[in-house]
């Protein structure tokens, strides 16, 4: 029985005290910041080049076969404007698929004064990466973002998609600086040897998914908004859902569902807000409340079918920005894509008829950037796949929230555990699978106000672990797959 067991975004520590020279007076005083020129550590002719730090991917110890630009593009003053759009086309001259891995290729520049950017891109509504930008200076950054995407591999060859990517930016007198992008699709010829390579899953960084069926899959959906402000939709209160509805093909296999999450304004650091009372209590001014708990969900038809406590990541404008100079925080350039294994709600999607996907976020506040990719893996030798449900077992959750303060000094902490199990057969040419989905995370958090509001100390621990077991009608073992996420914020 072939078995993965992936500690997936394995442990993280960052270990941050929310107090700076320059950063808090006040529980209502910023968390980011725009650097001065007089900031910057190096020489001031000399361009700064950013990197994050990553997992190698296994395509790196590989020679490329070809590579196809995907869009080139300056964002000057693109606030509140459509994002820059061009038509798809697939690479020709190339080797054709399948690819032992499809990578792509961010690079981008800027000089002047900015702020960071929340970015994406799309083919054909599908996200491909989420992304932000560094704070450029007067001499010039650059940087460079190298993104597995082989999994997207049955987009690439498809003539009628269009290219998208959002990055918000404003140029003017005070904030001058452009950001240039160049994105390159970097494919490599088929080769078995390199196909099975793999890379240690117990290091530190996030580890792209792996899935029980590990080509890739046959058809991909985005589950997202129109695109006229980019393909996410914005969650701006707890009480807001935004869905999709979509009419999943009779003969899909196996359905996962990756997510995409990026938290501002608000609550970019969600983790650290203070509850409303305290807010209250205090006359303070600031928007950022509701607590230091977020869980993203996601509901078929009104049915809770999986949710997400998101890794913490922090912008390069984040908490102090000489933090992040030359390298950024953990996924500030890459940000993670969470998968969930709905295979166990084929009995109820393939019905003929369309359903509704939504997202919503529990004591979110404005705002998240949210959407999905429906991966579809088909029956090529059926044109109806039969599929039921078994068990059905509504998530069970425990939470205790617990606050003590005195005008502007106390602390708050919050202890969750929610867990989830589904359970469902698929009868396909592959045989009769059952497939289970276990799923359970746990989140303890703590946000302290000392010397009269003027420190803030913040710590934040959340242990994910999701189980997909697939048995054949006999009850054999035919696969397993073990993704373990810890990461503790301190």
């Amino acid at each position: 029985m072939p078995e993965i067991k992936q500690n997936g975004a394995v442990k993280f520590l960052i270990t941050l005290a929310f107090l700076t020279a320059t950063a808090f007076s006040l529980p209502s005083s910023p968390d980011r910041f725009l650097r001065s020129a007089s900031t910057y550590l190096r020489s001031p002719d000399e361009p700064q080049e950013y990197e994050e730090l990553r997992r190698p991917l296994p395509s790196d110890q590989l020679t490329p076969s070809c590579s196809h630009v995907l869009l080139r593009h300056s964002f000057a003053n693109t606030i509140n404007r459509p994002p820059f759009t061009t038509p798809y086309t697939p690479p020709s001259g190339c080797t054709s698929p399948p690819w032992s891995y499809v990578v792509l290729e961010l690079q981008a520049a800027s000089s002047g004064d900015q702020y960071d950017r929340i970015s994406g891109l799309w083919l054909g509504g599908v996200e491909l990466l989420r992304t932000s930008t560094a704070e450029p200076s007067p001499t010039g950054i650059f940087w460079n973002v190298r993104k597995d995407v082989s999994r997207y591999s049955s987009l690439f060859m498809r003539s009628d998609l269009n290219v998208t990517m959002m990055l918000e930016n404003i140029v003017n007198d005070v904030y001058t600086g452009i950001y240039h992008i160049n994105v390159t699709l970097i494919f490599y010829e088929f080769n078995p040897i390199a196909s099975n390579f793999k890379v240690n899953g117990n290091r530190l960084g996030f580890v792209e998914s792996q899935r029980r069926d590990q080509t890739p899959a046959d058809l991909i959906i985005p589950v997202c908004d129109g695109g006229n402000r980019g393909f996410w939709f914005m969650i701006e209160n707890p009480t807001e859902t935004y869905s999709k509805r979509i009419q999943i093909p009779s003969n899909t296999r196996q359905i996962v569902l990756e997510l995409y999450v990026s938290f501002h304004g608000n609550d970019e650091f969600w983790y650290s807000n203070p509850p409303n009372s305290y807010i209250r209590t205090n006359n303070l001014a600031t928007g950022r409340g509701n607590g230091a708990y977020r869980e993203v969900f996601v509901k078929i038809d009104g049915r809770y079918v999986g949710s997400e406590v998101p890794f913490p990541v922090i912008f390069t404008g984040g908490i102090n920005p000489l933090f992040w100079e030359p390298v950024v925080a953990i996924g500030a350039f890459n940000l993670p894509s969470y998968d969930m294994d709905l295979t166990p709600f084929l009995g109820l999607l393939l019905d003929g008829k369309s359903h509704e996907f939504a997202f919503g976020v529990n004591d979110g506040i404005s705002y998240w950037l949210v959407d999905a990719n429906l991966h579809l893996w088909l029956d090529h030798e059926s044109s109806n796949v039969e599929a039921g449900s078994r068990l059905y077992d509504s998530p069970s959750r425990h939470m205790t929230r617990q606050e003590e303060f005195e005008q502007l000094d106390g602390s708050f902490r919050v202890e969750a555990e929610v867990s989830s199990e589904y359970d469902g057969w698929v009868r396909s040419s592959k045989g009769n699978l059952t497939t289970m989905v276990k799923s359970m995370f746990k989140v303890g958090s703590l946000v302290r106000f000392e010397k009269n509001g003027t420190y803030k100390r913040v710590e934040q621990r959340v242990k994910t672990e999701r189980i997909v077991e697939v048995t054949s009608e006999s009850g054999k073992p035919v696969n397993r797959v073990v993704h373990q996420r810890t990461y503790p914020l301190t």
